[in-house]
């Protein structure tokens, strides 16, 4: 076994340690529910002790410097223990899609992923699901997994199950929805939602610092923070990125996402019914630059005018 290989298994141990006790009295996210999920108790997030998976594959529609040759890893996690009436992904996150694995079959999907030629094994949605999900990689790091791991998430994450995963993640990939409690309690459920991302994402980067990439461009490990612009300035983009620039790292590098679109339920909540217009997305862009953002991930801006609605009457 290689030493950081060796060094990773040390650090999945002593996280498993930390929290494959967690399931009886589950208090993985914030929501602090309680509940034991290992007696088949279900809290928040609607899910049993097991890993549920919707789905995996070599994923090539994440950002270009964790996608290369081989794509990411990505292992699509069912459920979520956030509430987002616009999320993206609805069917996994919020209708349940997936299927519950054993430690032994996800520890194969690992390998099988690695076998493909990812670049890294990308966990989406892991929080819920973290303790299994540390019993699966324990098992395929024996068996040769060598790949970075990229913790992505929606940001609503507890600093001390962070703490524990220290040495286990090499990339996180959190989420800054949005700005202020009252937008987050109406439209993420979660009205502590920016307190606690904003705590979550300074752990985040005090273990793994900012994005370092590799002689081809390829992220190593480091902190990639995401925002997705919400319409009428819903996600508090200036606010999101001072905070990034002034208390996590003037270097830091951020995903300022332009591909906002319904998904969900949110044609019953205005704005959130229509896509961004073309000024909203160059507002954005703006506030982040005015901020003293300069490391943007560009995958996903949108080819302006083509995709973006514009309201010529708007002002």
């Amino acid at each position: 076994m290689r030493p950081e290989t060796d060094k990773k298994l040390s650090a999945v141990r002593k996280a498993l340690g930390a929290l494959r006790e967690a399931l009886s009295d589950c208090k993985l996210c914030p929501w602090c529910c309680g509940v034991d999920r290992s007696a088949g108790e279900r809290g928040k997030c609607g899910l049993p002790a097991g890993p549920v998976v919707s789905g995996y594959e070599p994923h090539f529609g994440e950002e270009a410097c964790l996608v290369g040759e081989g794509g990411s890893g990505a292992v699509f996690f069912t459920g979520c223990n956030l509430f987002c009436v616009f999320c993206q992904t609805w069917e996994i996150s919020r209708e349940g899609r997936g299927r519950e694995v054993t430690v032994e079959e996800l520890a194969k999907i690992f390998l099988e992923l690695k076998a493909q030629g990812c670049e890294n094994l990308n966990l989406i949605t892991p929080t819920p699901q973290i303790p299994v999900i540390l019993e699966a990689l324990e098992r395929a790091l024996f068996e040769g997994f060598d790949l970075p791991v990229i913790y992505n998430t929606g940001g609503y994450e507890r600093v001390e199950v962070l703490k524990a995963l220290s040495g286990v993640v090499d990339i996180y990939l959190p989420d800054f929805k949005v700005w202020n409690p009252e937008v987050a309690e109406r439209f993420l459920g979660a009205k502590d939602y920016p307190e606690v991302a904003r705590k979550a994402i300074k752990e985040m980067h005090r273990q793994v610092g900012n994005l370092q990439l590799d002689e081809r461009g390829k992220a190593r490990s480091g902190l990639l923070v995401r925002h997705l612009v919400l319409p009428e300035g819903l996600s508090g983009t200036a606010e999101v990125m001072r905070f990034l620039v002034q208390e996590i790292s003037p270097y830091i590098t951020v995903n300022l996402m332009g591909h906002y679109h319904p998904e969900g339920e949110a044609y019953r909540h205005p704005p959130l019914d229509r896509p961004l217009f073309e000024r909203e997305w160059q507002k954005a862009i703006e506030e982040a630059q005015k901020a003293g953002i300069f490391n943007f991930d560009r995958t996903h801006w949108p080819l302006l005018p083509l995709i973006l609605l514009d309201n010529s009457n708007e002002r």
